[in-house]
């Protein structure tokens, strides 16, 4: 029973590692692509710098992904 209970355990710190990180990248997304487009319409010129700023939240997603890994090696 005490192993049924650590294993869930393990398995529900995994999923809020992942599930936590990706609602805040999906929230930072939201709020960086609004801006983005309308900075992009008056100044063409901000395209490149724009992008990377949509793709820096993804590394939380990475990141979260990433310990969990590492939790679930803890068994």
């Amino acid at each position: 029973m005490q192993e049924a209970i650590k294993i869930g355990l393990i398995a529900l710190s995994a999923a809020l590692a992942i599930g936590v990180s990706a609602i805040a990248t999906a929230m930072s997304q939201s709020r960086i692509g609004a801006a983005m487009a309308g900075a992009v319409a008056e100044r063409p010129e901000l395209l490149g710098g724009a992008i990377i700023l949509v793709a820096i939240p993804e590394t939380m997603v990475i990141l979260g992904l990433v310990i969990a890994f590492m939790i679930t090696g803890l068994k």
